[in-house]
């Protein structure tokens, strides 16, 4: 059974499910476009040349007829999990007939952890959804019925976010202010804060955000002119107190109802936006209440496409399992050939890439099909040395990214236990790691973490001879990682793209798919 999901609104993608295998995910923000962009007609059309036949179902994600969760709802709609919450009725493809399957974006979630989850169907799961609108717990029992355990918190990502702007200087007072970098850039600042307990104004602050349901279209900045962040700015000392504190209290809010209301030795699935938060992800991890923890490199939105097609295949098939790949997205696109005037073409040597890297240079790497997930796995990334500080600068220079914003790592999984702590595999960089090795200050942020990839030959064969050349040549096979893409942009997936990018910022070699172009020489007019 051929079931291809759609995923509308933001982060917008469309994945195709073939006989319990995932065929492809493919996101609207990939290949240069915006990020979070909604499906195109160009994507569409991607996804149609990329099947082999027709599908036999279509599975449409509930949204909203706007872009706030409370508005007029399309199809399933945003909310709900009981009665109503899914609809399967007949329909036609350009003449053929087709089922035509639609449940709410909240089920999207809770089935995208489920369908990617590495336990066996039947195995009892919790599953924490929690994203920009949606905070709550749910367990999937053996027969795949979904049991909510009731709200958490209203809007925790969004009332997240909402801190950031409370404090950027830069940011509107305006209701429904959003923007996509913010969650990210108050991660990285909350490693600079103390933490501890609030003063009575941080705590009046906290308070008065996690009251206000839904936030984004009740409240503004300046309903805060009373508070000392308002303003104050994102560098201050003062502000990144209150970011740790802020991100301590979200988590301990719902720490404290799992203690209360989940039944313990059971796996927990993370789905959801704040899956991507490393800091949170490794409290789940280390806090003893949970048998297992899984997050799928999608867990954002870029995942409900697929959890709606895995939604579609349960009620169809009563299989909810997928079998699956993080290199889900589409080929790279050679739609020219680099010029001769800014590159040269060389065979390609790991050793040669090897000692470029520890050299100093940053190295433009694609392979195969993109990473489904907003994370660069090694398939379309910057690589860099991961000794000096001034490369972490470099990186983020060359990104448009703040000073303060960590570099990940990627290693081979054979050394995790020798360069970082705990010793365990991170294939899909979603936890925190202490870095043990302090030669590592590229990648080593301000409280002594990492959010670490870890890589086998058998996900990446070719990435994984380039690291184990250049542990030859400095003793450590771990690089700086940073995902290869225009500032506020997707993925780069096409040469003309990228030759522009290396062309631009100086990148001094990539390669791709086992080609190796260095660069000539560089906008100012050398190399």
């Amino acid at each position: 059974m051929r079931i291809l999901g759609i995923k509308e609104g933001h982060d917008g993608g469309i994945a195709l499910i073939d006989d319990r295998e995932l065929v492809f995910c493919l996101e609207a923000e990939k290949d240069s476009f915006v990020r979070c962009s909604e499906v195109t007609a160009e994507l569409f059309h991607r996804a149609a040349s990329l099947a082999a036949a027709p599908p036999d179902v279509i599975a449409i994600g509930g949204w909203v007829k706007g872009t706030k969760s409370h508005e007029r709802q399309s199809l399933s709609g945003y909310f709900g999990t009981g009665p109503g919450s899914f609809q399967l009725f007949d329909s036609s493809f350009f003449g053929s007939p087709v089922k035509a399957f639609s449940s709410t974006h909240e089920r999207s979630h809770i089935w995208n952890a489920y369908g990617m989850a590495p336990f066996p169907q039947g195995e009892p799961c919790h599953i924490l959804v929690w994203e920009g609108n949606i905070g709550n717990f749910y367990t999937v029992d053996t027969k795949l019925h979904i049991h909510n355990h009731g709200r958490v918190l209203t809007d925790p990502g969004n009332k997240y976010t909402f801190l950031y702007s409370l404090a950027d200087a830069a940011s509107p007072s305006r209701l429904g202010f959003w923007d996509t970098s913010h969650p990210g850039k108050l991660m990285a600042l909350a490693a600079y804060g103390h933490r501890g307990r609030m003063t009575p104004d941080e705590h009046a602050t906290a308070d008065f955000i996690l009251s206000r349901d839904p936030i984004m279209t009740t409240t503004t900045k300046d309903d805060l002119l009373w508070s000392p962040i308002h303003n104050v700015g994102i560098e201050t000392q003062a502000f990144k107190d209150m970011a740790a504190k802020f991100t301590d209290v979200i988590f301990d809010q719902f720490y404290k109802f799992a203690v209360e209301r989940l039944r313990g030795g059971l796996p927990l699935l993370i789905a959801g936006g704040c899956g991507l938060n490393c800091e949170w992800n490794s409290k789940w991890r280390d806090s003893g209440l949970f048998s297992d923890v899984f997050v799928p490199p999608c867990c954002n939105d870029s995942g409900s496409a697929v959890g709606t097609a895995v939604d579609a295949m349960r009620e169809l098939t009563g299989n909810a399992k997928l079998s699956w790949t993080v290199y889900a997205g589409e080929e790279f696109i050679r739609d020219c050939e680099p010029s001769t005037a800014m590159f040269i073409k060389r065979q390609y040597d790991p050793c040669l890439v090897a000692d470029l890297i520890a050299s100093g240079g940053i190295i433009a790497w694609v392979e195969g099909r993109y990473e489904i997930g907003p994370r660069a796995l090694g398939h379309r990334s910057l690589l860099a040395e991961p000794f000096n500080r001034s490369t972490r600068d470099r990186l983020n220079r060359i990104k448009q990214r703040e000073s303060f914003r960590p570099i990940a790592p990627i290693c081979l999984n054979d050394d995790v236990a020798r360069e970082f702590d705990p010793d365990s595999p991170s294939p899909h960089m979603l936890y925190f790691y202490h870095v043990k090795n302090s030669a590592l200050k590229a990648v080593t942020h301000v409280d002594g973490s990492a959010r670490v990839q870890t890589v086998t030959r058998e996900a990446a064969p070719r990435l994984e001879t380039l690291l184990r050349e250049f542990r030859q040549r400095t003793g450590t096979s771990v690089l700086c990682n940073t995902s290869l893409n225009f500032h506020h942009r997707g993925f780069i997936n096409r040469m003309s793209d990228l030759a522009e990018y290396c062309y631009s910022k100086s990148i001094d070699a990539m390669v791709v798919n086992g080609e190796l172009y260095q660069l000539l020489q560089n906008p100012e007019g050398g190399h």
